[in-house]
């Protein structure tokens, strides 16, 4: 089993991955249409969206909660997020 470097996500079936290639560090979840990772912005907004509509934060909380989370994980631990 793998663990999505992205997002931390367990993967474990074919399904898990960006268009069922297991070869991928990276889930279906953190995967654009075309199979490649999204960026680091795009997976902000994502997991931001995601914590919205799960945790009830509201929005500042939830994008901090993001990028905190994120710093964590492999894909994202040397890069420094600005704000528009």
């Amino acid at each position: 089993m793998k663990i999505c470097i992205a997002c931390g996500m367990p993967m474990t079936k074919s399904s898990d991955y960006p268009l069922g290639d297991e070869s991928k560090d990276y889930c279906n979840y953190c995967a654009r249409p075309d199979g490649s990772m999204q960026s680091y912005p795009e997976k902000v907004d994502g997991t931001t969206q995601f914590l919205l509509r799960t945790q009830g934060l509201d929005m500042e909380a939830a994008r901090q909660v993001a990028i905190r989370s994120l710093s964590k994980l492999p894909a994202w631990k040397d890069v420094e997020f600005v704000e528009d």
